[in-house]
């Protein structure tokens, strides 16, 4: 959980509200880390996964309309060398 705290940029204690949230609609289970008991693991339930799947469409046809619709292929390309070098700085910050 620390980690998608990171990844979010988000407090570890606002994650873990939404966690429960998520483990009281049966779509996440948290469990210690057998490695490490400091910390938690969380695991999306099958209800969770199939949450995922479903709005999966409507979230890629919005993304597809609201950022790549109104770019022309060349900023689509530029888009993708800019993402590659935030993503190669963020893996060097991990």
């Amino acid at each position: 959980m620390s980690d998608i705290a990171d990844f979010t940029q988000s407090s570890l204690s606002r994650l873990s509200h939404a966690a429960r949230r998520l483990e009281e609609q049966g779509r996440l289970t948290r469990s210690p880390d057998p490695d490490d008991g400091r910390t938690t693991v969380a695991t999306l339930t099958d209800a969770g996964h199939a949450k995922v799947v479903a709005a999966a469409p409507g979230h890629v046809r919005t993304v597809r309309s609201l950022v790549f619709d109104p770019l022309t292929r060349q900023q689509i390309q530029q888009l993708g060398r800019i993402t590659a070098t935030i993503n190669t700085s963020l893996q060097r910050q991990s």
